[in-house]
Formats: structure tokens, sequence, C-alpha cells
């Protein structure tokens, strides 16, 4: 059989790269090569259409093995991940309950959230009574003003119960810069702070008590090369402040964990992964950490390789989910989860698909679960190591994200560092108008939200549904004022979200009728572009088969008491049909023409003034739609 195949591929000549774009350019027609067929992305380089073998010339990270420094192709030689769920702590029995039920059910990663103010040891007990910590990753996450009493209660527990405390695994989220970026709030000693959780979980070797959230950066709409590279300086300043106060390097890398988010953008999420643990490598190593015992993974120079392995936790972003169409989230967080997974993650978290606008039910919480072990079970993820190695796509991809990425983090360091850019309100800045780029590309549909701002479900209602409201988590006794500039959390869908809810809350649903006449293959597909526009804004949408003349088809409106009128043709008949439609109207409900016809600029100056086309701004239209019908 193979001689059959080699056979088969010696009877085609090879085809050299400049042939290739001979043959593109032919096809081009002479159109610009680099205007119709390079990508130039928002990370800030360009992806060419095509790749070849002697695009991986030059390029290192086809050197490493899984296993191996610098990491890139993962910190182990297994891609076996942990399924995380978190629970919300507000009954520590109820959370031990529902802890003990999901770990029957494919669960092999916990992570717990604690009110500050009821961390004690009788919690703790109660909360992690039955469950054996040493099967299962435990993460916790609680108030800052709480993290060193609450390491110190995990030490006395487990040494309680007489656990190996080499077979434990878990981490504690401490992470100070993420509580400046989200509530703006600057704490005094906070370095002090970190020291003393690093001296407190010292009898527990594997758990990881410092977080670098870079989950937040994603989840406020940063482009990948932004997440990766301020990741790394948020790393960094962590590492230098904890070498600084006397920890050795080699201990200080490895309390450090990464939490990052995981987007839409399916490739390069797994380059991101691939880089990031590479680039990371190389930071640590520049702080020479001494490996102190017989380890098969020291380097020559006595270097402490394993504290070069950069521990990430993935999670899914939330700054995509839709509250409207919201099972299509389930679609958007399982490639999410196929990337972060064929990229060699250690644990995954998959948001429940109703998290934007409810607290997620047992329902949504067992699919989630579910995602991931579809992956593991049915499409056996986790049997292959970093399957993208090779590929000359996602090799260039990670280079160019690689390199992206380490120019933000000199950047960053040339500045003063994280904590310095952080305070100045430079990375907040940088992100949010990533963010603001990203909202205003879901207006103008250059970023799609299926069922958000392109094929909405025409019939769903809102009902009770209402977007999760973001909430302040300080105590009466402190006060919510920020000090430093914050991050915007809102998602992609929300400005679209609001609109909608304005037009279901306001009593009354326009009618948005579809005048369809003329060239019959170019009415139908206005009236769909035309129906699938409107709808976005919870508009009801009647489509018809056509009329004889513009008069018949404004009868029809009229009878069906039409707010609006979308007159539906060819550019070439609108010249005809459009001024009569506009007079025959008259002024009873808004009238539309769908398209940019060459006559435009004759149709404006008989009175017309609403056009929808492809390069409108769909979200400033609608709320212009909603403020003539008078919806508020």
């Amino acid at each position: 059989m193979a001689d059959s195949k080699e056979k088969l591929f010696s009877d085609f000549s090879p085809v050299s790269t400049s042939q290739w774009m001979e043959k593109v350019t032919a096809d081009l027609k002479g159109a610009d090569f680099e205007k119709k067929l390079v990508w130039k992305t928002n990370e800030g380089f360009k992806v060419k259409p095509f790749y070849r073998m002697e695009d991986l010339e030059g390029l290192k990270t086809t050197d490493s093995l899984p296993g191996e420094f610098p990491y890139l192709r993962g910190t182990k030689k297994d891609n076996v991940w942990l399924v995380r769920q978190n629970i919300q702590v507000e009954c520590p029995k109820e959370a031990n309950t529902k802890a003990l039920d999901i770990l029957n059910k494919g669960v092999d990663s916990l992570g717990f959230s604690i009110k500050g103010k009821d961390v004690n040891a009788e919690l703790i007990d109660t909360l992690l009574n039955g469950i054996c910590a040493d099967c299962v990753e435990l993460n916790f996450s609680t108030c800052q003003n709480h993290v060193v009493e609450l390491a110190k209660l995990l030490v006395a527990y487990f040494e309680k119960k007489n656990y190996d405390v080499t077979k434990l695994q878990g981490s504690i989220n401490h992470d100070y810069f993420n509580k400046m970026l989200t509530k703006g709030k600057e704490k005094e000693n906070f370095a002090q702070t970190v020291k003393d959780l690093v001296d407190a979980i010292k009898p527990l070797p594997f758990y990881r008590v410092i977080a670098v959230n870079a989950l937040t950066l994603n989840n406020a709409g940063a482009y990948i090369s932004q997440e990766l590279g301020y990741a790394l300086a948020w790393g960094n300043e962590y590492l230098n402040m904890l070498v600084e106060a006397g920890v050795p390097a080699n201990l200080a890398a490895k309390k450090i964990k990464f939490n990052f988010g995981i987007s839409s953008n399916y490739f390069m999420e797994i380059a991101k992964f691939r880089a990031a643990r590479m680039l990371w490598a190389n930071i640590v190593s520049e702080y020479s950490p001494i490996c102190n015992r017989d380890c098969p993974n020291k380097a020559e120079d006595e270097e402490c390789r394993c504290a070069a392995k950069m521990k990430i936790h993935a999670e899914t972003s939330t700054f995509n989910l839709t509250m409207f169409d919201a099972h299509v989230n389930m679609l958007r967080t399982q490639t999410e989860a196929m990337s972060a997974a064929l990229a060699g993650v250690d644990s995954l978290t998959v948001t429940p698909f109703d998290k934007a606008y409810q607290t997620p039910d047992e329902f949504s919480e067992r699919i989630a679960r579910n995602q991931q072990l579809l992956l593991k079970e049915e499409s056996n993820f986790d049997k292959v190591v970093d399957p993208s190695a090779g590929s000359y796509y996602i090799e260039n991809l990670t280079a160019s994200i690689a390199q992206q990425a380490w120019n933000i983090f000199l950047k960053v360091e040339n500045e003063g560092g994280f904590y310095a850019a952080v305070k100045a309100g430079s990375v907040q800045a940088d992100i949010n108008q990533s963010g603001k780029a990203r909202l205003a590309a879901v207006s103008s549909r250059k970023e799609i939200l299926l069922g958000t701002n392109q094929f909405p479900n025409f019939t769903e209602k809102a009902g009770e549904k209402r977007p999760v409201e973001k909430k302040c988590c300080c105590s009466s006794s402190n006060s919510c004022e920020a000090t430093v500039p914050v991050l915007n959390l809102d998602r992609a869908a929300s400005e679209f979200e609001a609109l909608r809810l304005q037009t279901e809350t306001s009593g009354r649903q326009p009618k948005a009728f579809m005048l369809t006449i003329g060239n019959l293959a170019m009415r139908q597909a206005r009236a769909q572009f035309s129906c699938n526009f409107l709808a976005c804004a919870g508009y009801e949408v009647i489509d018809n088969l056509g009329f004889e003349t513009v008069e018949e088809g404004v009868a029809a409106a009229m009878e069906a008491k039409a707010d609006i009128v979308v007159l539906c043709s060819s550019d070439d008949e609108y010249a005809e049909y459009a001024i009569p439609a506009f007079k025959a109207v008259n002024n009873r409900a808004i009238f539309i023409v769908a398209g940019a016809p060459a006559c435009m600029d004759m149709l404006k100056e008989n009175g017309i003034e609403n056009f929808i086309h492809v390069r409108v701004n769909v979200l400033d239209t609608l709320k212009e739609y909603n403020a003539k019908l008078g919806i508020k």
C-alpha cells in the first residue's frame, strides 16, 4: 500500500511557490494579491493564503519535543487535561454535596469560590468532607485579605488528614493586579501578602498560589497577542517581586499559575498556548533557577527546567456569549474547548451556555462538562500530543503571535513593568481600545455573532431573561470608588441585546414588510438580507413572494399595518420602482430601499433617506429606526 502511494505521488511533478503564485495571479485577473488574499490580522501581522514547507525554514518552533524545554509542544509527554468545574460556596454543606456529585460525572478538578468573611477551619472541614484530595485538583479563591489565612487552613487540614502532600495538586487564585484591572483598587503591602502566601503554602509543594488572570483581558475583548503579551509581563512582575523578596527563583516560578481565556479564533488560540509556554520558559530561564534535587529534567548547568513549565488553566470566553439564541453559545464554547485541548492546556473550564443571563443551572453545567468529556471519550483528543506540530500554517502562526506578544512584553518592561503600567492605566487603555474596536466590528457585522447581529431567531422573546449585571464585591466598610482606570467587561452582544430588549419591553412590536418586486433572484436575496437585518432589533418581519406593481405592494403593506416598508428589487429597477413606492407609502411607514444602487443620489433628492446594505452600521441604523418609531 505504501509503495503504491509513493508511486502515485511520483506521477506528479513538484510545483514551486513561484508556479503557485503565477496561477493565483492569473486567477485574480488583475486584482491586488495583498488586498484580496492576505489577511491583516488584529494581532498585528499578516497571514498568507497558503503556506509551504519552505515557510518552516528558520523557525525555532519546530525544534522542540513534548515535555522538553522550552515546552512549546507541551510540559508533559501526554495530552491529559483536567476537567474543571467551579462552585460558588454559599453554604459549605451544599457546595460539598454538589462537589461529590459532579466528581462522579467526569470532573477531576474543582474550583471553590469562598467569601472572605466565611473563611474558617469549620468551613474547610465541611467543604472537603469526603473528597479525596489526592485524587482531584482543588482550586480556591477568596478575598485578598483572607488568602494567607486560607492557605494556612488548607495546610492544617491536609496535615490533620495525614495526606501525602507530594500527591496534592491545587491552587489559590490570588491576583492583586486583577483586582486593580477590574475594580480599580490598590492595596498597601500587597508585595508582602504575596510573600507571606508563598511562605504559608510551603508545606504543599504542588500548590500554586499566585495567579495571572489573563482571562480577564480576554473577556474584555483583548486581541490574542495582547492577552499573551500582557500575561507574560504580569507573570514576570510577580516572579521578580518574589525573587526580590528572597524567594528562590525555582520556588517562585513554581507558585505562579496562568489562567487564560479562549476566544473563538480557533487556529490562533492553538498557536497562542504553544507560544505562551515557549516564551514563559525563556523568561524563567533568565532568572537562572537552580535545581537542588536529582531530577532528570535538570539542565547541565544545574538550571531547574521544571520551574520553567507554565501551568495553564484555560476557560472559554464570556466576551462572545449571547443572551439571545443562547444555545449557539454551546457551539462557540465547543470549538474554543477544542483549540485549548489540542494546544495541551493543563486544565479546562467550559463556560455554561446560559451564564450571560442567569446563574448556570444543572442542565447547562452538565452540558458544559460533557462538552469536554466528548472531546476526551469520543474524539480521543487526550491521546495525541500537539497534533498541530509541523503544520506550516500553525507553526507560522505560533512564531508570529510569539513575536507580537514579545514586543508587548518588552514595551511593558521598558516602561517600568506591569504594576507601573496598570497603575498608569496604559494596559487598561490598550485593552479597552481593542474592546471598543471589536464592539464597533460587531455593530457593523465585521465580526459576526450568530443569532445576535446575523441570522437572529425571528420569533424569540427574552421574556424574563436579562443580562447578568456586574456586582461590586466590596463590603459595606470599603469604598467602591476606583483609584486607577478599569477594564470595560461588556460582552460583544451587549448593545444589540439592549436594543432588542428596548423593542420587546416597549409594549409594541414593529412590523417590517418586504415589498418584493421585479428581478426574482435579487428581490429574494434582498428580502432575506433585510429580514435578518431588521429582526436583529426584534421587529416582526413579513416576507412576500412578490408583487406585480408597487401600488399592490404598498396596499398589502398598509393592510398588514406595517411600520416599515422595505423595497426589495434589483439596482437597475430601483430607478423605476423606488420613487413611486415612496410616494405611495406617503409617510405612513418608514420607507427603506434594500441596497446601495447607482441611482441612490437621485433617490435621496426625491426624499428617500433610508438605505440598508452591507456597508451600513447595523446597530446605529436600528437605533435610528427605534427612535423614529418612538421606541425608547
